[in-house]
């Protein structure tokens, strides 16, 4: 399992590809796959099967993951896309990530940093 520097709730930009430039928010991140799925991002379009009677199936539209390298977060101070840094506070006991440019905290979505 690989440890990614991009977590659930992060701004991004997508730096290749199709939709290169463009922001979203992190909706899932996989990391046994080393991947992200990005709102709005990288939409394809599924067959999609009724489960039961009621269901409609037909086509439908959704978001397909990105591979992590392809992304690059957002700092929230500079507003730039960044790579990011560890900064370890209180004596090793807490890590931190901060932006490669500007030194700013990058917290994540729950609180944390």
């Amino acid at each position: 399992m690989a440890n990614l520097n991009i977590k659930k709730g992060d701004n991004v930009m997508i730096i290749t590809g199709e939709d290169a430039g463009k922001k979203g928010k992190v909706l899932t991140v996989l990391p046994e796959a080393e991947r992200v799925v990005v709102e709005g991002r990288n939409k394809v379009t599924k067959h999609q099967k009724p489960r039961n009677q009621r269901d409609a199936g037909g086509i439908v539209e959704r978001e397909a993951s990105i591979h992590v390298s392809n992304v690059m977060v957002i700092c929230p101070k500079c507003g730039k896309p960044t790579r990011t840094a560890i900064k370890l506070v209180d004596g090793k006991s807490k890590k931190i990530r901060v932006c490669k440019k500007c030194g700013a905290e990058i917290p994540t979505v729950d609180g944390t940093k």
